[in-house]
């Protein structure tokens, strides 16, 4: 090819608009279960179906292609399963809001069917849109098997899952007290609400004794008095001298008419705190319903789904919303001259995540996993999916997180599986009340795929693997399906294996399952990673991934977490127009540490057509290392004419060769290491300071002399070819666009390329064989080189820091001995040449130093700046002096501001931290330029 055709700058749009189509047209990202390369599978965490990517996506998917692409070059059948989930209180609840806002209509006013057509038509119109700026991203998936959640494959799963379930006795369908979201009208698991302090207020209220003489009384406190209408209790420590008497005896509940009994209960009571009795309302508070199923109490419901009060409450206040129920019972207690006090009180408040409305404790009919032990004392789910990480069948990495894992399973609580939501898999499950065992003995007998139980509430649960027909126990007998859906994690769980194909055998799930690896947020390792585990040890009887890697969160250079209505949120796709994927991609894996959050800090940008976006500086950085790499892999390439291959004697290489090659081997089994324990941040930063640093800042300054010489030349193309080469391969997983545009030119001057022997590289990096170390370790030649680069340093820091004028040329002496003086004589031209030096002297201490000239000392050498002639050394001085007073401008008033209380005790820790901070800095600075002014 012709050299010049190299393109000068690097154009990221056109390297992914070029380079992902090739890589789709040559199948590279499809796996193959026929082939015998070993199996390597993730599955993708399905994002929302409606969603829009975010940092966090982008985060989570860049490390996992970074894991694909690295495997799919070691020779590995890498299957990346891409797809999406329905999302079912999400989804429906953006359709709803939609319907509303358009049509003024609830999903009550257009029905079912209606309503799910609707979203179907939704989730057709936006599920491309997700999945095409994971493909901007360069995300190798293998798109030929995108599965939604809802699929056919996925719904057979999703039936036999629970079909098996139920006939293990593992599901049951019984009345529980629910976080209840009365806007969306569906239960809510506790992962799904946050809380939030609120201001509110504490109502004492009087509750008298009945039939007491002296007009004895109770006094309660309560943050929600509205409540107190399903009261079936008064709770008092049992060894409570005040109230010890009177444990057994009732009392008059206010406003209701009813007696309720005063109980002691040393588990819900402190009797040092409040008045130390307690109402317990058993339906509406969960700790209530604990004490509810103590003491046998009954649990009075007050609430419709939509959370007005019901008939219990009494006709004054029944269909009245619950706010303004607490507004009436207020005002009637007053009047009844049964309010003692209110007081002003935080309140902590459960929120809807979907919704962002208060929850409501509600009692239900709910359909559950059974989680805990067997009644013969076998371990039930939950310490079935704890086993599986303490005995190391799935690693947690980083290992914090198996805690929480474990610490939420030993709980063993059982999984509510129902929403009442009309989006979703449908419950299988047909209810008839009018039946016998003999009538579904003599209708379904026959059949493997319906099972039947008797229900907790009377009648008869029956489910199957297809849908019955209302009429299928015949005449007189109707069956009811189950109004309510799955848990969208119910189809989640189930993921990994339903992707591949199961329950069916298929080719897929024979060679993938177990998949390799899981990479997800900390957020879900409860509702999600745990829920896997015990579905794959189901259905599958083998835990469903080996590893589980757990990502940071990103958030905003504060430390909050990022969001769109926070304003601090910062859209991928933006950065992709920015910047380009590959400064996005290695940006976040750069990021990537072990540490719990990743703290970014965002800026506006103004973008070539007027739009303003967020931002960060590091993105930037991520892009400047792009084109630092470009720009000299363009100098190879433009010193690569006349290439010819030829093996190559390492030993009888120059130094800086066998330097770089030794570098290049020890940099190649690091990343490799960092790479297969998810030490993401490690493996960026390590191929950044070898490629940046010891490639473009030292090789190729050192080796650009020999590219122009015609009798060195050859030699020095044939090493410099194959360290970008293997450069390109090591970046390829973090950069693969901008390795892909480098490997075409590549593979057209230089073929076939390699040290020590040269072989036909591959058509395309993405499919390039991970490069493995060579055996090229050469310490000799490595601290040769890095006494050649401590030495040009320390001379360019001392033209620094006295101004020698650029165009200068200085004599500098390095005096040394032995080793020291060899390995400096090997490397006098590169000296001379990156230092900008006339002449350099190396040897022993035999001449005075000139009286003026500046002095560094070094470990092993001091180093000689003759500076006669070479500077205005009044006008070096007067400037010191100028620099000591404008930074003494800037130490005094940062110096009062510290010492002053009312700033370090007032203002934010991290803004206090900050300002100490600059002045340490300053005060560094300014000994330096005191340092050097009093020794010029």
């Amino acid at each position: 090819m012709n050299i010049n055709d190299i393109p000068k700058q690097y154009d990221p749009k056109d390297a992914q608009d070029r380079w992902y189509k090739v890589w789709l047209e040559r199948g590279y990202f499809h796996a193959d279960p026929a082939s015998d390369r070993p199996p390597y599978c993730i599955v993708i965490p399905p994002p929302n179906v409606t969603g829009a990517l975010h940092l966090g996506h982008a985060l989570n998917n860049t490390l996992q292609d970074v894991l694909v692409r690295w495997r799919r070059m070691q020779g590995y059948d890498c299957l990346w399963m891409p797809g999406t989930d329905h999302a079912g209180i999400a989804t429906q609840a953006v359709v709803e809001r939609r319907l509303l806002e358009e049509r003024k209509l609830t999903r009550h006013d257009v029905g079912r069917e209606a309503l799910v057509e609707m979203i179907w038509a939704w989730k057709d119109e936006y599920e491309q849109r997700i999945l095409g700026q994971l493909r901007l991203m360069g995300c190798s998936c293998d798109w030929e098997r995108t599965r939604f959640t809802l699929d056919e494959v996925c719904s057979r799963a999703v039936r036999r899952t629970f079909f098996n379930l139920f006939k293990a006795g593992k599901i049951f369908r019984g009345k529980r007290l629910v976080n209840w979201d009365v806007q969306l009208r569906t239960a809510v698991a506790d992962d799904e609400i946050y809380y939030e302090d609120k201001p509110g207020k504490l109502w004492t209220i009087k509750y008298p004794v009945a039939g007491s003489a002296s007009g004895e009384a109770l006094h309660v406190a309560t943050t929600r008095p509205e409540t107190m209408l399903g009261d079936t209790a008064v709770a008092v420590h049992p060894e409570d001298p005040r109230y010890k008497h009177l444990i057994g005896q009732e009392l008059e509940l206010p406003l209701t008419g009813r007696r309720i009994p005063i109980v002691g209960d040393a588990i819900l009571v402190d009797p040092k705190f409040g008045t130390g009795c307690v109402k317990v309302t058993p339906a509406h508070d969960p700790n209530d319903y604990q004490t509810g199923r103590r003491h046998g109490l009954p649990m009075i419901n007050l609430l419709n789904p939509d959370g007005t009060y019901n008939e219990n409450a009494g006709p004054k206040y029944a269909g009245l919303d619950r706010v303004v129920v607490r507004k009436r019972v207020v005002a009637d207690l007053e009047a009844a001259g049964l309010l003692v006090k209110d007081e002003p009180y935080n309140v902590r408040l459960n929120f809807s995540d979907r919704s962002k409305t208060p929850i409501e404790p509600y009692l239900s009919d709910q359909w559950f996993v059974r989680m805990a032990d067997d009644p013969d004392g076998s371990p039930g789910f939950a310490q079935q999916a704890i086993d599986a990480v303490t005995s190391a069948q799935v690693r947690i990495t980083p290992e914090r997180y198996a805690k929480s894992y474990i610490d939420w399973l030993a709980e063993k609580r059982d999984w509510c599986i129902s929403r009442q939501l009309w989006w979703g898999h449908r419950i299988p499950i047909w209810h008839c009340s009018t039946c016998s065992a003999d009538d579904l003995e003599l209708a379904f007998g026959g059949r493997p795929d319906v099972a039947w139980a008797e229900a907790e509430s009377g009648g008869w649960l029956i489910c199957a693997e297809h849908d019955l027909n209302a009429d299928a126990l015949g005449a007189g007998h109707e069956l009811t399906q189950d109004p309510d859906v799955l848990d969208t994690w119910f189809s989640s769980a189930l993921w990994p294996h339903s992707t591949l194909g199961w329950p069916e055998q298929t080719p897929e799930l024979g060679k993938f399952y177990p998949t390799s690896v899981l990479s997800t947020a900390r957020d879900i390792i409860t509702l999600w990673v745990a829920r896997m585990v015990i579905f794959g040890q189901f259905n599958m009887r083998q835990v469903p991934f080996r590893d589980v890697y757990i990502h940071p969160v990103i958030q905003d250079g504060h430390g909050k977490r990022m969001s769109k209505s926070a304003g601090n949120g910062v859209d991928p796709v933006d950065i992709i127009e920015a910047y380009g994927a590959d400064a996005l991609r290695y940006t976040l894996a750069a990021g990537a540490t072990e540490t719990q959050d990743l703290r970014m800090p965002v800026e506006k940008l103004k973008l070539p057509d007027g739009r303003e976006i967020n931002t960060s500086d590091r993105f930037e950085q991520g892009r400047n290392f792009g084109n630092k790499i470009w720009n000299v892999a363009r100098l190879v390439m433009m010193n690569l004419e006349g290439y010819e291959p030829a093996p190559v004697d390492v030993a009888a290489l120059p130094v800086e060769d066998r330097w770089i090659l030794a570098e290049l081997d020890a940099t190649v089994a690091a990343t490799t290491a960092d790479l297969d324990s998810f030490r993401f941040a490690e493996a960026a930063k390590r191929l950044r300071e070898f490629s940046w640093g010891e490639f473009c800042d030292w090789y190729v300054e050192f080796v650009k002399g020999r590219l122009r010489d015609p009798e060195t030349r050859p030699v020095a193309q044939r090493t410099a070819a194959a360290v970008l080469d293997s450069l390109c391969r090591l970046l390829h997983p973090f950069m693969p666009f901008l390795t892909e545009q480098i490997w075409a030119p590549l593979g057209e001057l230089a073929p076939s390329r390699g040290v020590p022997l040269p072989s036909p590289a591959e058509p395309n990096a993405c499919i390039a064989a991970w490069p493995a170390p060579k055996g090229l370790e050469d310490a000799e030649a490595r601290a040769t080189v890095d006494q050649w680069k401590e030495k040009i340093q320390a001379i360019r820091n001392l033209r620094a820091e006295r101004n020698v004028p650029k165009d200068a040329k200085i004599a500098p002496r390095i005096i040394a001995e032995g080793i020291t003086a060899d390995r400096l004589r090997l490397g006098e031209e590169f000296i001379k040449a990156l230092t900008g030096a006339g002449t350099v002297a190396v040897g022993a201490d035999g001449e005075p130093r000139p009286a003026d000239s500046a002095v560094v000392v070094l470990a092993d050498a001091e180093v000689v700046l003759p500076l006669e002639g070479l500077i205005d050394k009044e006008a070096e001085r007067a400037k010191l002096r100028k620099g000591l007073a404008d930074l003494d401008k800037q130490i005094n008033p940062l110096r009062g501001k510290l010492s002053n209380d009312g700033f370090t005790s007032r203002a934010p820790a991290d803004v206090v931290a900050a300002s100490r901070a600059k002045l340490a800095e300053l005060e560094a600075q300014r000994a330096s330029v005191a340092a050097l002014l009093e020794s010029s």
